[in-house]
């Protein structure tokens, strides 16, 4: 048995729940939370959520039960969220970065110390929807074998939890840097990203094979590897915005646009 693992850590680490059909199987989730010291749960649209019955599935697990967040779109449960993994059973066609749980349980602890980070799992029947995996800044695969590689909701958290926990138990928060401003939530990020998106829109940047959905996927994939903080979010933020400002100054005769070298010396 692993020592006790400080709160803070662990209550920081969220565990959102997309559209999940079968009450048993949120049961079980809840009861593998319960197992490994997790405390925040977020459903999104269930098709069912019955404390009493999740309650006499997953005995003496009705306080967090009780204390599970309803919310009615993804993009909604991960508003505050610093830092957020989706799972998937297998790599999907798009490029993405994709871990194993062993890989990205550090990175869980690490970011939990600066705010809320979600693991999400999908749907049981068809998983996260390529939207969804879009919000996320990593991809977690649990490895099996290749002829028999389905596992149910209430198994693959708990290959995610265990992880979590035994990289929690191990690792001790790491001393933020003199300058630290905090770090970026979805809600900034997805700022940041529809803020690029109009930029790059105004100036004509999508054209031949530059298809918007496929740029800014890329750009997701690329943001999400480096992990900006708040206010480097805001810096890029600000750069769509200007981009978006600069030709509004020009429709309007304020401004004429330059081609490089012509500034004056």
């Amino acid at each position: 048995m692993v020592g006790p693992v400080g709160p803070t850590i662990l209550d920081n680490v969220v565990i959102v729940l997309d559209e999940p059909k079968d009450v048993v199987n949120v049961a079980g989730v809840i009861r593998v939370m319960k197992n490994m010291g997790l405390s925040k749960l977020r459903l999104v649209n269930p098709d069912e959520f019955d404390i009493r019955r999740i309650g006499g599935i997953a005995h003496r697990c009705e306080d967090l039960a009780e204390s599970g967040e309803l919310f009615s779109t993804l993009r909604e449960a991960l508003h505050d969220t610093v830092f957020t993994v989706g799972t998937t059973a297998r790599a999907r066609t798009a490029q993405r970065n994709y871990v194993r749980p062993r890989a990205i349980a550090p990175g869980i602890v690490a970011k939990a110390s600066e705010g809320p980070v979600a693991v999400v799992f999908g749907r049981e029947d068809r998983g996260l929807s390529n939207e969804a995996l879009d919000m996320c800044h990593a991809i977690a695969i649990v490895p099996t074998v290749t002829d028999y590689s389905s596992l149910n909701l209430a198994q693959a958290c708990l290959a995610l939890c265990y992880e979590i926990y035994l990289a929690a138990s191990d690792e001790a928060p790491l001393p933020k840097g003199k300058r630290d401003v905090g770090a970026a939530t979805h809600a900034d990020l997805e700022e940041m990203y529809a803020a690029l998106d109009r930029g790059l829109h105004r100036i004509n940047f999508f054209k031949g094979d530059r298809h918007p959905e496929s740029v800014v996927r890329m750009l997701r994939t690329i943001f999400s590897r480096a992990e900006p903080d708040l206010r480097e979010t805001r810096l890029v933020r600000a750069m769509g915005f200007e981009m978006e400002r600069y030709f509004d100054r020009v429709a309007e005769g304020e401004d004429e646009p330059q081609s490089p070298g012509t500034d004056d010396e």
